[in-house]
Order: structure tokens, then sequence, then C-alpha cells
């Protein structure tokens, strides 16, 4: 029989909890000592990681906690910290867990990369709805095209439970024409480049629903590490890669089942010549070739996985020290990789399997999705810096020459760039702890220069383009648990969507138009 939207919750909470049975981690009575780890696991792991080592928020150990006061980390459990994601705990945990969580984040140490194999991934696979043939055939909801979905991932207000789901938005409409539940909070939605029905939402705590676009709903979910944002789906959309943080591995699945067909262990010589074990950074298929890209970010590696036989693997080596995200230009030929500690983005050619040159980028330079627009017969990427240093910029390179062009001053370190050749101007989001957070500043795109600001209300990131360029999305979580959509020209607020507590937004029209953050015109 079909399963419900509400059936569905109850199947997916239900396999959730039937995994942690499955893995000896199952809820224990109160004089269970394993009792505060897995209480940490359902209200701490999804933002400060499974192994206590740190994640979206900070590392939470023996170490990193050394010397603090029990009195001022309870204080802060009990009343969230207003700044950040992390709501307060009081009334959904008892003063004595409160007291208990203290104690046993205080006395426990990092966990040693915690293994989750091939089996383990095998035991989570989960399917809802187990006959895909007799979906229906078209959206059962009036669009005019698919690219005009756009998913927002909505982390709810704990990161579990309820609220914490991939909202999928019609952006000619602005109105929700589909949710998703996915458990824990989703981070990442992508779409099948070669089939507009399928969508694939990845949660913080690394499971991965396969979602059918028509019915809105998912039809199958696997579990593949502990936590970790990174994925990617192959331009045939034939296969996903996810990575993860804990443990450091990534794994190839047929897109079509959810199976696993292979483990890659993420380690190798990193660029000071020490081998190390290391997180999945970020994961790209391209429309160039039948590859997926992957950085390894503790090794300073970028490997190019060939999708045929075996899973052959190309390592190209001494990237950069601590990388994380990167973007396709030149029709998804070449690479742009953002490495933290050296403040360079390093340009690949993906062609040749050979780095072509390390650019100057900023401080703490995070690229996002991308930003890449052809202005004057120039193709321009922007670079979003995370500004932990007294100077704030945006780094501009002209693509062609792989050469930095400009670095905007800004108000604020910043997150996720949004471009799109229909509208005139790029955005970026500011993410600075204090009210200027609240903003989002626009960068005309031919001047090269910030020409106007937007107050969003909430604590406002993760900028996103419809699909026509027509319209700005913006979320506005933290204080706002709403999305934000203004006109692209006149940049006035059109709509608000209400979720609770917004994170990224993925058009759709980025297979189509944008190929993962390049803007239409890169297409031509």
């Amino acid at each position: 029989m079909e399963l419900t939207i509400t059936t569905l919750k109850k199947s997916i909470l239900a396999a959730s909890i039937a995994l942690l049975f499955g893995s000896g981690q199952a809820l224990a009575k109160s004089d269970d000592p394993h009792k505060m780890h897995q209480l940490y696991q359902d209200n701490c792991a999804s933002c400060h990681g499974a192994d206590h080592g740190g994640y979206l928020a900070p590392a939470l150990n023996s170490e990193t906690l050394k010397g603090r006061s029990p009195t001022a980390l309870r204080t802060l459990i009990m009343t969230g910290s207003f700044e950040t994601l992390m709501p307060p705990f009081f009334g959904r945990l008892s003063d004595k867990n409160i007291r208990e969580m203290v104690k046993h984040l205080q006395t426990t140490p990092k966990l040693d990369n915690p293994p989750w194999t091939i089996k383990d991934m095998k035991a989570s696979l989960k399917v809802y709805v187990k006959d895909e043939s007799k979906l229906p055939n078209k959206p059962n909801f009036k669009i005019d095209s698919m690219d005009d979905i756009i998913g927002v991932a909505a982390r709810g207000k704990y990161g579990r439970g309820q609220g914490s789901e991939a909202v999928f938005i019609n952006s000619k409409t602005h109105t929700i024409i589909g949710k998703v539940p996915t458990v824990t909070a989703a981070h990442i939605i992508d779409f099948d480049p070669a089939n507009e029905r399928w969508a694939y939402v990845k949660t913080d705590t690394a499971e991965i629903y396969k979602v059918d676009l028509y019915t809105m709903r998912a039809v199958r979910s696997i579990k593949t590490g502990w936590n970790g944002p990174g994925m990617g789906i192959s331009r045939d959309g034939k296969y996903i890669m996810a990575g993860s943080f804990v443990p450091h591995n990534a794994v190839i699945l047929d897109a079509e089942t959810l199976e696993p067909l292979k483990i890659f262990e993420l380690e190798g010589i990193d660029p000071d010549g020490k081998k190390v074990s290391s997180d999945s950074g970020m994961i790209i298929g391209t429309p160039y070739a039948d590859i997926f890209a992957i950085a390894l970010e503790n090794a300073g590696q970028v490997w190019v996985v060939d999708l045929k036989d075996g899973f052959p693997v190309t390592k190209i080596k001494n990237v950069g020290r601590h990388l994380h995200d990167a973007f396709l230009t030149h029709k998804g030929k070449k690479l742009m990789v953002a490495s933290y500690d050296d403040s360079i983005v390093t340009a690949i050619d993906l062609e040749k399997r050979q780095i072509i040159k390390k650019l100057k980028a900023g401080c703490v330079p995070h690229v996002g999705g991308g930003a890449a627009v052809k202005v004057d017969g120039r193709t321009l990427g922007f670079g979003t810096n995370f500004g932990t240093c007294e100077k704030t910029v945006v780094s501009v390179w002209d693509l062609d020459k792989m050469q930095l062009v400009k670095q905007i001053p800004v108000s604020g370190g910043t997150e996720s760039p949004a471009a799109h050749a229909n509208a005139p101007y790029v955005a970026v989001d500011i993410i600075t702890k204090d009210r200027r957070a609240r903003t989002v500043q626009l960068i005309d795109k031919k001047s090269l220069e910030v020409v106007k600001t937007l107050d969003v209300g909430g604590h406002a990131y993760f900028p996103e383009y419809s699909a026509d360029g027509k319209f700005l999305y913006i979320s506005a979580g933290y204080a706002g648990d709403e999305v934000i959509v203004y006109d692209s020209n006149s940049l006035k607020k059109t709509a608000n969507i209400q979720m609770e507590s917004p994170a990224g937004i993925f058009s759709r029209g980025r297979v189509k138009y944008m190929t993962r953050g390049l803007s239409p015109d890169e297409m031509e």
C-alpha cells in the first residue's frame, strides 16, 4: 500500500530507531553508563560531530572544554546561543540530564574515527515505495517547468525531528509545493541532471533520501556515515558519491537503488609531507565527463574518480591546506577549490588532471556553490571569504586568464555567493556574528562595487536566484524562520515563506543553466 506523508514520517522515524538498536547505540535506561553518549548523539551530534570533534559547531570534548566552568556550560545548554543555530534545551532536557551532559562532555575525549562500513550502509537502506514504476508520470501539482523548483534545507529547531525537512517551492508563485521529512536536519539538496523527477537530500547525519519530485515523497534512504555534507551526482544520473567527516571515507552509490558500490578510504600525504586520514570536502559531478572530483580536506589532495569498472582514481596532490568547497567553470572542465589555511583558491584542469594555478583568495576563502558570470567578454568568478582577519573582502578572478582581478571590500565575513546572467548583482551573505548577519550585500557585476545592502530581518544566508533569474531567495534563519524573496532588479521584497530554521537553498535550475554554480551564459 502506498505510504502517506504521515505514515512516511512514522516509517522514517521507526527506521532511524531500528538503526540505533541495530548498531548497539540504543537509548538506555537512566542507570546505563552509555545513556549520556546516546543523549549526546540525539541532541548535539548533528551540529557538534558524532565523534565530539566538531562539525557545524565547535568540538565538545575533554580537551576543548578543559578549564571551562561547568556552571557556564550548563547555562549555555539551558539558554542556547541566540547568534547561532543552538536553541535553548531547557524544557527539552531535564536539569539532571543537562548537569550530567556537562560532565560527560568535559570527560569524553574526541572519538577516533568510529567506523561505518558497507555492511552498515546496506543494513540502513530503507525502501518506502517498493514499485517506483507505479508512480505517476507527471507532477501532481501545477508548475510551468520543473526547473522552477527551489529546494530549501529546513533544519527544524533542534536539527532533528519535527521541522527537519526538505521544503520544495515553486519559484514562479513562491508557494510551497512539497515537504519531505528527514528526521535530522537536511544539509544538501541536489538534482538528477538526466531525469527531472529525482532529487537527493543529504542530512547532517549523512542519510541520503531519494526524493520523487512528482509526488514530493521519499522513495528510499540510506545512511552513508555519521556526519558530513559532501554529495555529488554524475552527469548521467546513474551514480551518487557521498563523503563523510566521520568516518574518513567516501562511497559511490547506485543512484536508482542507493545500493553502495565502493568505499574509498580518504588518506594520503599532505602538503607538509605527513600521512593523514582525511575528512571529505566537496564532491562534485561535472557535465564535462563521467567523473567525480572529491577534495580530501586534511590531506590537501583532489581525487578524480572515473565512473568505469573499478572506479579508478587519479590523485592530484599538494592542492592546499584544509580544502573545503569548490565550483566548476568552462563547461565543467576547470575546478576552483578553496584552501582555508593557505588563503588561496587552486584552479585544476580536470582534462589534464593537474593544477593550473594557485590564486590569491583573501582570508579563509569559502566559494560556496560558486558564482561565475561573463562580463565584457571575461569570465569572472566570485569567491566569498569567512574573513577571520581585519580585512573582509569578496575575491574576483578572471577565470580565462586565471588571475586575481579585484578584492571587493564588504561589511563582514561572507559564505555563499549567488549570481545569474539575467540578474545585475552578485549577492553575498554577511556571516559576522552581530547585527550585520541580518544583511546580504549586492555587488554590481560591471563596476565590481557593493551598491546595495539588504536587511533581511533574521540571520541572512545562502542566497540563491530562481532559474529564470527574476527572483533572489534568501534564508532568514535563527531569528526569522522564513525564506524571503526579492525581485532581482528592483530588490523589492516579493514574498515571505515560513519554515523552521531554513538553511541552504538550491535551485533545480543549476542542473540545466548554472551547472553546479555556473551562470546560464556559461553553458552556451
